[in-house]
């Protein structure tokens, strides 16, 4: 019966993880690709979650596990009235307000319903269980372990198995079919219900307590239990989104790399909750500083750049603090007659981890600081060494030596950063002092408050430095990422990044700032297209999708206008701040600036507007799908003259996007041409970056100064090349492996 039940849990978890990627998908093309949708998303997923544990908690407290059996199989029908899950016809985002409010009652009436009943088998599925006389209802908390492996499976095989090979069309019919195998399985788990005789001891939610059966101390359910549930449930969710963030945004933009921090997330909850213990508690608690303190020490050295050292080191300390953290959690569940209690504080816990990372932070940091934040407040939740009572003495203590690690640190910090050298720089006096300081942190672990403000103390000076290696002289953070510009004193220009990805560059000399630099260098496949058309009657309306530096202004006559899109306003202030970058402003060229996602503003264009229009969102490492699909090209053919040229700009560390541009060219009948550029050591030296672009039109009389150069070579096209259209996308497919 025991895997009758864990497989009913396990098929609701797979449809639960499967239906978040699968709805935002279908919601992108019409929203764009802002990142703002994404965490509204979450929100709300998070926000169901809630009430779907509020119900079951409420519903089971009331009626019992047998009578709420029946009502759950009967709500289990309603879903089929949204099913399959698509944009009801007619639903279109507003055009002049946020479209946030739009995006939630979508979400509402879209999914709402079966994501809500889909959530409440959790622990539904195991106040069931508890319920019957089988002798593992005494402590049901192993089948959430079910739950997780089927979130797991959810998560790895969405973009391996489902994405690849099932449309979105497809993807909601197979999801309504398997959540019809879901409604056969719960109605199988509850008629196991009603077969089985009560568990031995009376109704499992009579008034009168229930016998403690578990081997672990259950204790009374009191508030300051209830707030410990709520605390190690939120941290845990917190931490995920932050490593998540700090690794994506300072280390590396890998494809797909937050698929392993959410993997190790669900990993923890199936270990701690699982029978047989793989790795002890204890062993865990003795792991954690020794994994936090290599963490804080990088926070110190500034080490965010040395992206594969750094990479597994946060992934293991996260690890084992969510195993810390989750292991206490697991060891204060209480009886099974509270076990919906225990799952509704637990999901209010992750719900005011995820706000607080989503929609708290980026209004009040101007970094990724909830990371190292958390890491703290973790620290302050690690078990309690020891019994004895504690002076007043040590509590003092408590405080004091954190406060003179921490001045000694800075210290060390202030001497570092007078004479520009690093601790190895400096010699072995600076390397045996940082040691020293580590090793003072580490004698603190048997003390939670005096470790925490130790790393706290640590990872705060390090944040205060400037961690790059040219000095940042201006930090903002939106919804869309931390924006940053460097100044590189010996080359003595001004650098502008997004997160660890470079977005443009500007020497700060007279004579040399009005050059573009990176990927837009005047002898790369970009300066190539203005150097030919400069030749012709010059093209008089240019459009650019992503705006960076503002780089291709530079590239502007008198007569032209350009007209840059990019969907994040602090960008653009940067771009506009002249104590920095000039592109703009220096301009010939009638320069406009369009605040949106391009894809939606676009559309606003009249048609056949731009002689030139240049899709510059394809660099660095993420890809806006939507801005990549058969609708959205016949979008800019329709805003692109009869004689216009199309450019896409696919350089990127990890993707190979000219099978996706060939055959996207292909699809549409086409004429492209794609050049490779790689920079010279001497051009390198001088900013030049290599860089890839295609170049697109009707016909080929627009390409003719192009077609017979031996740079630019005809796309290639084969059977497994990738065509995207808002149904279907497969980002595996174009990953340069």
């Amino acid at each position: 019966m025991q895997i009758f039940f864990a497989l009913t849990l396990l098929v609701s978890a797979t449809l639960l993880f499967i239906v978040q990627p699968m709805f935002a998908k279908m919601a992108l093309p019409l929203l764009g690709g802002s990142s703002a949708v994404w965490n509204t998303c979450m929100v709300f997923y998070q926000a169901v979650l809630l009430l779907g544990y509020t119900y079951a908690h409420i519903s089971t407290r009331w009626l019992g596990p047998r009578r709420q059996a029946a009502l759950h199989l009967g709500l289990l029908c309603l879903p089929w009235l949204v099913l399959p899950i698509c944009i009801p016809a007619g639903w279109t985002p507003p055009v002049a307000q946020s479209p946030i409010g739009w995006l939630l009652l979508l979400l509402t009436v879209s999914v709402g319903l079966p994501l809500l009943l889909v959530t409440a088998s959790a622990p539904l599925l195991q106040a069931w269980f508890a319920d019957t006389d089988h002798p593992a209802a005494k402590d049901p908390y192993f089948l959430y372990a079910a739950s997780n492996l089927g979130s797991m499976i959810a998560l790895l095989g969405y973009p391996v198995i489902v994405e690849p090979y099932l449309s979105l069309w497809q993807q909601s019919w197979t999801w309504a079919a398997v959540y019809g195998s879901l409604m056969l399985l719960m109605t199988g788990c509850a008629v196991l219900l009603w077969r089985q005789p009560r568990r031995a001891g009376g109704p499992m939610f009579e008034s009168r307590p229930a016998k403690p059966a578990m081997k672990h101390p259950s204790g009374k359910v009191t508030w300051r239990r209830r707030l410990m549930w709520l605390a190690l449930s939120a941290v845990p969710s917190s931490l995920l989104l932050g490593v998540t963030t700090h690794i994506s945004t300072d280390i590396a933009s890998v494809p797909l790399l937050w698929v392993i921090p959410l993997a190790l997330y669900l990993l923890t909850f199936t270990l701690v909750f699982a029978r047989r213990k793989l790795l002890p508690h204890g062993l865990m608690v003795r792991l954690q500083p020794m994994l936090i303190l290599p963490v804080a020490a990088c926070f110190y050295l500034g080490m965010i750049q040395s992206a594969w050292l750094t990479l597994p080191l946060h992934l293991a300390a996260f690890f084992v603090t969510a195993m810390v953290c989750h292991g206490r959690l697991a060891a204060l569940r209480p009886d099974a007659s509270r076990l919906t209690e225990f799952y509704l504080w637990m999901s209010v816990g992750g719900v005011l981890g995820g706000l607080f990372n989503a929609l708290v932070a980026p209004l009040v940091f101007s970094t990724v600081i909830e990371y190292p934040l958390m890491i703290v407040v973790a620290c302050l939740l690690r078990p309690a060494c020891g019994t004895a009572t504690v002076s007043s003495r040590t509590r003092v203590l408590d405080f004091v030596l954190p406060a003179v690690l921490t001045g000694g640190a800075l210290c060390l910090a202030v001497y570092l950063c007078l004479s520009g050298q690093t601790p190895l720089e400096a010699g072995l006096w600076a390397i045996l002092c940082l040691i020293g300081l580590l090793c003072l942190c580490f004698q603190f672990q048997t003390r939670r408050v005096r470790f925490a403000l130790g790393i706290g103390g640590l990872m705060a000076i390090g944040l205060s430095q400037a961690t790059h290696a040219g000095q940042i002289l201006y930090t903002e953070r939106s919804f869309f990422g931390v924006v940053r510009v460097e100044y590189d004193p010996d080359e003595n220009l001004y650098m502008l990044r997004h997160g660890s990805t470079n977005h443009g560059m500007q020497f700060r000399d007279p004579e040399l700032r009005h050059e573009p630099l990176t990927y837009y260098y005047r002898t790369g496949p970009l300066g190539q297209v203005f150097a030919a058309l400069d030749e012709e009657p010059p093209v008089r309306r240019i459009g650019v999708i992503g705006l960076g530096t503002g780089s291709i202004a530079a590239y502007g006559r008198r007569e032209q206008k350009i007209t840059f899109y990019e969907i994040d306003p602090a960008v653009e202030r940067v771009a506009r701040d002249q104590r920095y970058f000039t592109f703009l402003s220096d301009s010939p060229a009638q320069v406009d600036v369009v605040l949106g996602d391009a894809r939606l503003r676009l559309a606003d264009a009249p048609a056949g507007f731009y002689d030139l229009l240049v899709l510059d969102a394809f660099s660095s490492d993420a890809i806006p799908i939507h801005l990549a699909t058969r609708e959205a090209l016949r979008l800019y053919l329709d805003k692109l003259a009869d004689d216009g040229i199309l450019m896409f700009h696919i350089s990127s560390r990890f993707f190979d996007l000219r099978p996706l541009v060939g055959r996207l060219a292909e699809d549409a009948g086409l004429v492209c041409r794609i050049q490779f550029d790689p920079a010279e050591d001497a051009e390198e030296a001088q900013g030049k970056y290599p860089s890839c672009w295609a170049i697109l039109a009707r016909r080929k009389e627009p390409l003719r100064a192009w077609l017979d150069d031996d740079r630019w070579s005809e796309a290639i096209v084969g059977p497994n090349s990738p065509l995207w259209t808002d149904d279907f996308s497969n980002i595996l497919g174009v990953i340069n492996w």
